[in-house]
Protein backbone atom coordinates (compact mmCIF):
# COMPACT_ATOMS: atom_id res chain seq x y z
CA UNK A 1 0.00 0.00 0.00
CA UNK A 2 2.79 2.42 0.92
CA UNK A 3 4.60 1.62 -2.33
CA UNK A 4 1.41 2.17 -4.37
CA UNK A 5 0.79 5.48 -2.59
CA UNK A 6 4.37 6.59 -3.20
CA UNK A 7 4.07 5.72 -6.90
CA UNK A 8 0.79 7.63 -7.17
CA UNK A 9 2.27 10.65 -5.39
CA UNK A 10 5.30 10.64 -7.67
CA UNK A 11 3.04 10.49 -10.75
CA UNK A 12 0.95 13.40 -9.48
CA UNK A 13 4.06 15.47 -8.81
CA UNK A 14 5.43 14.75 -12.27
CA UNK A 15 2.12 15.79 -13.84
CA UNK A 16 2.11 18.98 -11.78
CA UNK A 17 5.71 19.91 -12.53
CA UNK A 18 5.69 19.04 -16.22
CA UNK A 19 5.48 21.99 -18.59
CA UNK A 20 2.71 21.29 -21.11
CA UNK A 21 3.60 21.74 -24.75
CA UNK A 22 1.68 24.47 -26.55
CA UNK A 23 0.41 24.14 -30.09
CA UNK A 24 1.70 26.94 -32.30
CA UNK A 25 -0.49 26.77 -35.38
CA UNK A 26 -0.18 30.23 -36.95
CA UNK A 27 1.74 33.52 -37.06
CA UNK A 28 2.70 34.66 -33.53
CA UNK A 29 0.88 31.80 -31.86
CA UNK A 30 -2.66 30.92 -30.75
CA UNK A 31 -3.84 34.55 -30.48
CA UNK A 32 -1.43 36.13 -33.00
CA UNK A 33 0.03 38.23 -30.18
CA UNK A 34 3.32 36.44 -29.43
CA UNK A 35 2.08 34.97 -26.12
CA UNK A 36 3.63 31.57 -25.38
CA UNK A 37 2.93 29.03 -22.64
CA UNK A 38 6.55 28.60 -21.62
CA UNK A 39 7.58 28.44 -17.96
CA UNK A 40 11.08 29.66 -17.10
CA UNK A 41 13.25 27.30 -15.04
CA UNK A 42 14.13 28.18 -11.47
CA UNK A 43 17.74 28.34 -12.63
CA UNK A 44 18.77 28.85 -16.24
CA UNK A 45 21.28 26.26 -17.47
CA UNK A 46 24.76 27.28 -18.52
CA UNK A 47 23.96 26.11 -22.05
CA UNK A 48 21.08 24.58 -23.94
CA UNK A 49 21.04 20.97 -25.15
CA UNK A 50 20.64 20.35 -28.87
CA UNK A 51 17.98 17.64 -29.22
CA UNK A 52 18.17 17.43 -33.01
CA UNK A 53 19.01 19.50 -36.07
CA UNK A 54 17.68 18.86 -39.58
CA UNK A 55 18.49 20.51 -42.92
CA UNK A 56 15.74 22.72 -44.31
CA UNK A 57 15.27 24.95 -47.34
CA UNK A 58 15.90 28.67 -46.70
CA UNK A 59 13.30 31.25 -45.84
CA UNK A 60 11.79 33.44 -43.13
CA UNK A 61 8.51 31.63 -42.44
CA UNK A 62 8.12 30.60 -38.80
CA UNK A 63 7.57 26.86 -38.19
CA UNK A 64 4.16 25.76 -36.94
CA UNK A 65 3.63 22.99 -34.40
CA UNK A 66 0.74 20.69 -33.47
CA UNK A 67 1.23 17.97 -30.86
CA UNK A 68 4.36 16.01 -31.89
CA UNK A 69 4.81 17.41 -35.41
CA UNK A 70 6.24 20.54 -37.00
CA UNK A 71 5.78 22.03 -40.47
CA UNK A 72 8.02 24.50 -42.32
CA UNK A 73 7.82 26.44 -45.58
CA UNK A 74 11.06 27.24 -47.42
CA UNK A 75 12.77 27.85 -50.76
CA UNK A 76 15.32 25.82 -52.74
CA UNK A 77 16.41 27.71 -55.85
CA UNK A 78 13.35 28.45 -57.96
CA UNK A 79 11.13 26.04 -56.01
CA UNK A 80 9.26 26.45 -52.77
CA UNK A 81 9.38 23.53 -50.35
CA UNK A 82 6.91 22.49 -47.67
CA UNK A 83 8.02 19.85 -45.17
CA UNK A 84 6.75 18.07 -42.08
CA UNK A 85 8.99 16.84 -39.24
CA UNK A 86 8.66 14.52 -36.28
CA UNK A 87 9.14 16.91 -33.37
CA UNK A 88 10.67 14.24 -31.12
CA UNK A 89 13.37 13.01 -33.52
CA UNK A 90 13.72 15.61 -36.28
CA UNK A 91 12.91 12.98 -38.90
CA UNK A 92 11.40 14.45 -42.05
CA UNK A 93 8.00 12.84 -42.60
CA UNK A 94 7.04 14.32 -45.96
CA UNK A 95 8.08 17.05 -48.35
CA UNK A 96 6.40 18.78 -51.29
CA UNK A 97 7.88 21.05 -53.94
CA UNK A 98 6.42 23.38 -56.54
CA UNK A 99 7.84 25.89 -59.01
CA UNK A 100 7.85 29.49 -57.73
CA UNK A 101 10.41 31.58 -59.61
CA UNK A 102 10.83 35.05 -58.11
CA UNK A 103 12.97 38.02 -59.19
CA UNK A 104 13.67 40.46 -56.38
CA UNK A 105 14.04 44.19 -56.75
CA UNK A 106 17.71 45.12 -57.10
CA UNK A 107 17.59 47.11 -53.84
CA UNK A 108 16.52 44.12 -51.78
CA UNK A 109 18.93 41.39 -52.85
CA UNK A 110 20.68 41.24 -49.46
CA UNK A 111 17.66 39.45 -48.04
CA UNK A 112 16.64 36.06 -49.39
CA UNK A 113 13.64 35.30 -51.60
CA UNK A 114 11.44 34.09 -48.77
CA UNK A 115 8.94 32.64 -48.25
CA UNK A 116 7.98 35.22 -45.65
CA UNK A 117 4.46 34.14 -44.71
CA UNK A 118 4.02 31.74 -41.79
CA UNK A 119 1.85 28.69 -42.59
CA UNK A 120 -1.49 28.05 -40.90
CA UNK A 121 -2.76 24.76 -39.45
CA UNK A 122 -6.54 24.35 -39.26
CA UNK A 123 -8.74 21.25 -39.04
CA UNK A 124 -6.07 18.87 -40.31
CA UNK A 125 -5.00 21.12 -43.18
CA UNK A 126 -1.84 23.14 -43.70
CA UNK A 127 -2.17 26.40 -45.64
CA UNK A 128 0.89 28.09 -47.14
CA UNK A 129 1.17 31.40 -48.98
CA UNK A 130 4.36 31.71 -51.02
CA UNK A 131 6.44 34.71 -52.04
CA UNK A 132 4.70 34.83 -55.43
CA UNK A 133 1.23 34.54 -53.82
CA UNK A 134 0.72 30.83 -54.51
CA UNK A 135 -1.81 29.66 -51.94
CA UNK A 136 -1.81 25.93 -51.20
CA UNK A 137 -3.90 23.63 -49.02
CA UNK A 138 -2.18 20.40 -47.96
CA UNK A 139 -3.33 17.45 -45.91
CA UNK A 140 -1.20 18.10 -42.82
CA UNK A 141 -0.71 14.39 -42.10
CA UNK A 142 0.30 13.20 -45.57
CA UNK A 143 1.26 16.30 -47.56
CA UNK A 144 -1.33 15.54 -50.24
CA UNK A 145 -2.25 18.71 -52.13
CA UNK A 146 -5.97 19.41 -51.74
CA UNK A 147 -6.29 22.65 -53.69
CA UNK A 148 -4.13 25.52 -54.93
CA UNK A 149 -4.68 29.09 -56.16
CA UNK A 150 -2.21 31.41 -57.88
CA UNK A 151 -3.25 34.86 -56.69
CA UNK A 152 -0.85 36.84 -58.88
CA UNK A 153 2.90 37.35 -58.56
CA UNK A 154 3.61 40.72 -56.90
CA UNK A 155 5.27 43.59 -58.74
CA UNK A 156 8.45 44.59 -56.89
CA UNK A 157 8.42 48.33 -57.58
CA UNK A 158 8.42 49.00 -53.83
CA UNK A 159 7.17 45.72 -52.43
CA UNK A 160 10.67 44.36 -52.66
CA UNK A 161 10.22 41.09 -50.80
CA UNK A 162 7.01 39.75 -52.34
CA UNK A 163 3.99 38.39 -50.51
CA UNK A 164 4.38 38.28 -46.73
CA UNK A 165 0.98 38.45 -44.96
CA UNK A 166 0.33 35.21 -43.07
CA UNK A 167 -3.02 33.39 -43.52
CA UNK A 168 -5.74 33.82 -40.90
CA UNK A 169 -8.90 31.83 -40.12
CA UNK A 170 -11.80 33.97 -38.92
CA UNK A 171 -15.51 33.23 -38.84
CA UNK A 172 -14.99 29.93 -40.62
CA UNK A 173 -13.18 31.62 -43.52
CA UNK A 174 -9.56 31.50 -44.63
CA UNK A 175 -8.41 35.13 -44.93
CA UNK A 176 -5.64 35.94 -47.42
CA UNK A 177 -4.22 39.36 -48.35
CA UNK A 178 -2.16 39.57 -51.55
CA UNK A 179 -1.23 42.09 -54.25
CA UNK A 180 1.33 44.88 -54.63
CA UNK A 181 1.82 48.65 -54.80
CA UNK A 182 1.28 48.82 -58.58
CA UNK A 183 -1.80 46.66 -59.12
CA UNK A 184 -3.39 47.15 -55.70
CA UNK A 185 -4.38 44.57 -53.15
CA UNK A 186 -7.08 41.97 -52.66
CA UNK A 187 -8.22 40.52 -49.38
CA UNK A 188 -9.97 37.20 -49.91
CA UNK A 189 -12.17 34.99 -47.77
CA UNK A 190 -12.02 31.38 -48.98
CA UNK A 191 -13.80 28.26 -47.84
CA UNK A 192 -10.94 26.44 -46.06
CA UNK A 193 -12.14 23.02 -47.25
CA UNK A 194 -12.70 23.74 -50.94
CA UNK A 195 -10.98 27.03 -51.74
CA UNK A 196 -14.27 28.52 -52.95
CA UNK A 197 -14.28 32.32 -52.75
CA UNK A 198 -16.73 33.67 -50.16
CA UNK A 199 -15.94 37.39 -50.51
CA UNK A 200 -13.22 39.73 -51.77
CA UNK A 201 -12.20 43.28 -50.84
CA UNK A 202 -10.16 45.27 -53.36
CA UNK A 203 -8.07 48.24 -52.24
CA UNK A 204 -4.51 49.29 -51.45
CA UNK A 205 -1.68 46.86 -51.97
CA UNK A 206 -0.57 44.97 -48.86
CA UNK A 207 2.35 45.85 -46.66
CA UNK A 208 4.39 43.04 -45.12
CA UNK A 209 2.35 42.86 -41.90
CA UNK A 210 -0.04 40.01 -41.15
CA UNK A 211 -3.72 40.67 -40.40
CA UNK A 212 -5.42 40.15 -37.06
CA UNK A 213 -9.10 39.74 -36.17
CA UNK A 214 -10.47 41.93 -33.37
CA UNK A 215 -13.84 43.00 -31.99
CA UNK A 216 -14.28 46.79 -32.03
CA UNK A 217 -17.56 48.53 -31.33
CA UNK A 218 -19.42 45.22 -31.33
CA UNK A 219 -18.25 44.27 -34.84
CA UNK A 220 -15.58 41.81 -35.94
CA UNK A 221 -12.84 43.58 -37.91
CA UNK A 222 -9.96 42.16 -39.97
CA UNK A 223 -7.26 44.74 -39.23
CA UNK A 224 -4.03 45.04 -41.16
CA UNK A 225 -1.52 47.42 -42.68
CA UNK A 226 -1.69 48.10 -46.37
CA UNK A 227 1.29 49.64 -48.16
CA UNK A 228 -0.09 53.12 -47.38
CA UNK A 229 -2.63 52.80 -44.57
CA UNK A 230 -4.26 50.74 -41.85
CA UNK A 231 -7.67 49.26 -42.64
CA UNK A 232 -10.50 47.50 -40.90
CA UNK A 233 -12.55 45.13 -43.08
CA UNK A 234 -15.82 43.55 -41.95
CA UNK A 235 -15.06 39.88 -41.30
CA UNK A 236 -18.56 38.84 -42.38
CA UNK A 237 -18.61 40.17 -45.94
CA UNK A 238 -15.39 42.07 -46.74
CA UNK A 239 -16.90 45.57 -46.53
CA UNK A 240 -14.33 48.26 -45.77
CA UNK A 241 -15.34 49.68 -42.39
CA UNK A 242 -12.57 52.24 -41.91
CA UNK A 243 -9.19 53.35 -43.18
CA UNK A 244 -6.52 55.62 -41.73
CA UNK A 245 -3.38 56.85 -43.55
CA UNK A 246 -0.02 55.27 -42.67
CA UNK A 247 2.23 56.12 -45.63
CA UNK A 248 5.79 54.85 -45.86
CA UNK A 249 8.36 55.84 -48.47
CA UNK A 250 9.24 52.21 -49.30
CA UNK A 251 5.97 50.55 -48.30
CA UNK A 252 7.70 48.97 -45.31
CA UNK A 253 4.66 48.53 -43.10
CA UNK A 254 5.75 45.32 -41.42
CA UNK A 255 4.73 45.34 -37.75
CA UNK A 256 1.63 43.34 -36.78
CA UNK A 257 -0.95 45.58 -35.03
CA UNK A 258 -1.57 44.70 -31.40
CA UNK A 259 -4.70 45.19 -29.30
CA UNK A 260 -4.67 46.85 -25.87
CA UNK A 261 -8.06 47.39 -24.21
CA UNK A 262 -10.02 49.31 -26.87
CA UNK A 263 -6.87 50.57 -28.59
CA UNK A 264 -4.90 49.40 -31.60
CA UNK A 265 -1.14 49.92 -31.24
CA UNK A 266 0.62 50.62 -34.55
CA UNK A 267 4.25 51.21 -35.46
CA UNK A 268 6.43 51.89 -38.48
CA UNK A 269 10.10 52.47 -39.18
CA UNK A 270 9.48 56.10 -40.20
CA UNK A 271 6.26 56.74 -38.27
CA UNK A 272 6.99 56.01 -34.63
CA UNK A 273 4.55 54.14 -32.40
CA UNK A 274 0.97 55.24 -31.79
CA UNK A 275 -2.31 54.05 -30.34
CA UNK A 276 -5.66 54.68 -32.03
CA UNK A 277 -9.24 54.13 -30.96
CA UNK A 278 -11.75 52.89 -33.55
CA UNK A 279 -15.39 53.62 -32.74
CA UNK A 280 -18.68 54.46 -34.40
CA UNK A 281 -19.62 58.13 -34.52
CA UNK A 282 -22.94 59.12 -36.04
CA UNK A 283 -23.33 55.80 -37.81
CA UNK A 284 -19.84 55.84 -39.37
CA UNK A 285 -16.56 54.42 -38.13
CA UNK A 286 -13.95 56.94 -36.97
CA UNK A 287 -10.27 56.55 -36.04
CA UNK A 288 -8.88 58.77 -33.28
CA UNK A 289 -5.22 58.93 -32.27
CA UNK A 290 -4.91 58.57 -28.50
CA UNK A 291 -1.15 58.84 -28.10
CA UNK A 292 2.01 58.85 -30.16
CA UNK A 293 5.68 58.24 -29.38
CA UNK A 294 7.77 59.33 -32.40
CA UNK A 295 11.03 58.15 -30.82
CA UNK A 296 10.15 54.44 -30.66
CA UNK A 297 10.02 53.12 -34.22
CA UNK A 298 9.64 49.43 -34.93
CA UNK A 299 10.84 48.02 -38.24
CA UNK A 300 10.49 44.23 -38.63
CA UNK A 301 10.01 43.36 -34.97
CA UNK A 302 6.44 43.12 -33.62
CA UNK A 303 5.91 43.93 -29.91
CA UNK A 304 4.26 41.98 -27.10
CA UNK A 305 2.05 43.07 -24.21
CA UNK A 306 2.28 42.13 -20.54
CA UNK A 307 -0.53 43.86 -18.69
CA UNK A 308 -0.14 47.58 -19.46
CA UNK A 309 3.48 47.22 -20.56
CA UNK A 310 4.51 47.02 -24.20
CA UNK A 311 7.90 45.37 -24.83
CA UNK A 312 9.68 45.39 -28.16
CA UNK A 313 12.61 46.48 -30.30
CA UNK A 314 12.95 49.91 -31.87
CA UNK A 315 15.15 50.29 -34.94
CA UNK A 316 16.86 53.43 -33.61
CA UNK A 317 20.54 53.37 -32.64
CA UNK A 318 20.96 50.04 -34.47
CA UNK A 319 18.41 48.32 -32.27
CA UNK A 320 17.02 49.29 -28.85
CA UNK A 321 14.88 47.14 -26.59
CA UNK A 322 12.15 49.16 -24.92
CA UNK A 323 9.24 49.14 -22.52
CA UNK A 324 6.32 51.54 -23.08
CA UNK A 325 3.33 52.35 -20.92
CA UNK A 326 0.50 51.23 -23.22
CA UNK A 327 -1.93 53.72 -21.64
CA UNK A 328 0.18 56.76 -22.47
CA UNK A 329 2.92 55.73 -24.91
CA UNK A 330 5.59 56.96 -22.49
CA UNK A 331 8.91 55.11 -22.73
CA UNK A 332 9.70 53.60 -19.33
CA UNK A 333 13.13 52.48 -20.50
CA UNK A 334 15.23 51.98 -23.63
CA UNK A 335 18.52 50.15 -23.93
CA UNK A 336 21.44 52.18 -25.28
CA UNK A 337 21.40 50.50 -28.70
CA UNK A 338 23.37 48.17 -30.99
CA UNK A 339 21.18 45.22 -30.04
CA UNK A 340 21.07 44.03 -33.65
CA UNK A 341 19.20 44.17 -36.93
CA UNK A 342 16.06 42.45 -35.66
CA UNK A 343 14.56 40.62 -32.72
CA UNK A 344 11.64 38.18 -32.75
CA UNK A 345 9.99 38.38 -29.33
CA UNK A 346 7.76 35.93 -27.46
CA UNK A 347 5.88 36.81 -24.29
CA UNK A 348 6.50 33.58 -22.39
CA UNK A 349 4.80 32.94 -19.08
CA UNK A 350 7.65 34.21 -16.92
CA UNK A 351 10.08 35.88 -19.33
CA UNK A 352 10.53 37.45 -22.71
CA UNK A 353 12.21 35.09 -25.18
CA UNK A 354 14.13 37.14 -27.74
CA UNK A 355 15.68 35.61 -30.86
CA UNK A 356 18.07 38.06 -32.50
CA UNK A 357 19.00 38.09 -36.16
CA UNK A 358 22.51 36.83 -35.37
CA UNK A 359 21.26 33.59 -33.78
CA UNK A 360 21.26 34.57 -30.10
CA UNK A 361 18.41 33.53 -27.83
CA UNK A 362 17.93 35.86 -24.86
CA UNK A 363 15.71 35.31 -21.84
CA UNK A 364 14.81 38.64 -20.26
CA UNK A 365 12.69 39.20 -17.18
CA UNK A 366 9.53 41.26 -17.68
CA UNK A 367 10.64 44.28 -15.71
CA UNK A 368 9.03 47.70 -16.41
CA UNK A 369 11.90 49.44 -14.61
CA UNK A 370 14.86 48.20 -16.69
CA UNK A 371 16.02 45.64 -19.24
CA UNK A 372 17.04 42.59 -17.21
CA UNK A 373 18.73 39.73 -19.03
CA UNK A 374 18.42 36.35 -17.31
CA UNK A 375 20.29 34.19 -19.84
CA UNK A 376 21.75 34.25 -23.34
CA UNK A 377 22.57 31.37 -25.69
CA UNK A 378 23.87 30.86 -29.22
CA UNK A 379 21.33 28.71 -31.08
CA UNK A 380 22.18 29.12 -34.78
CA UNK A 381 25.15 29.43 -37.11
CA UNK A 382 23.37 31.65 -39.64
CA UNK A 383 20.83 34.48 -39.54
CA UNK A 384 17.51 33.93 -37.77
CA UNK A 385 14.60 36.11 -38.91
CA UNK A 386 11.86 33.60 -38.07
CA UNK A 387 10.18 33.56 -34.66
CA UNK A 388 11.25 30.96 -32.11
CA UNK A 389 8.56 28.48 -31.11
CA UNK A 390 8.34 27.42 -27.45
CA UNK A 391 7.31 23.76 -27.06
CA UNK A 392 7.15 22.87 -23.37
CA UNK A 393 10.69 23.34 -22.07
CA UNK A 394 12.10 23.13 -25.60
CA UNK A 395 12.55 25.82 -28.22
CA UNK A 396 12.33 25.32 -31.99
CA UNK A 397 14.70 27.52 -34.01
CA UNK A 398 14.76 27.99 -37.77
CA UNK A 399 17.82 29.59 -39.39
CA UNK A 400 18.93 30.01 -43.03
CA UNK A 401 19.43 26.31 -43.71
CA UNK A 402 18.15 24.22 -40.84
CA UNK A 403 15.52 23.53 -38.23
CA UNK A 404 16.73 22.74 -34.71
CA UNK A 405 15.16 21.80 -31.41
CA UNK A 406 16.87 22.93 -28.21
CA UNK A 407 16.09 21.81 -24.67
CA UNK A 408 16.64 23.48 -21.30
CA UNK A 409 17.47 20.08 -19.79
Amino acid sequence: MKRRFATLLTSLLLCTLATPAQDWTQWRGPNRDGAAGFAAPAKWPEKLTLVWKAPMASGYATPVVLKDRAWVHGRDGEEEVVASFDLKTGKQLWTKRYAAAFTKNQYAVKMGKGPNSTPLLHNGRLYTLGTTAILSSFDAATGALQWRKELGAPNTSKMFCGTAASPLVEGGNLIIYAGDDINGGRMYAFDPATGAEKWKWTGDGPGYASPIAVTLGGARHIVTFTDKSVVGVDARDGTLLWKTPFPDEWNENIVTPIVYKDLLILSGVRKGTSAVRVAKQGGAWAVQEVWKNPDVRMYMSSPVLEGKYLYGMSERNKGQYFCLDADTGKALWLTTGREGANASILNARDVLLILTADGSLIAARKNPQAFEQAAKYSVADSSTYSHPVAVGNRILIRDESSLALWSLN
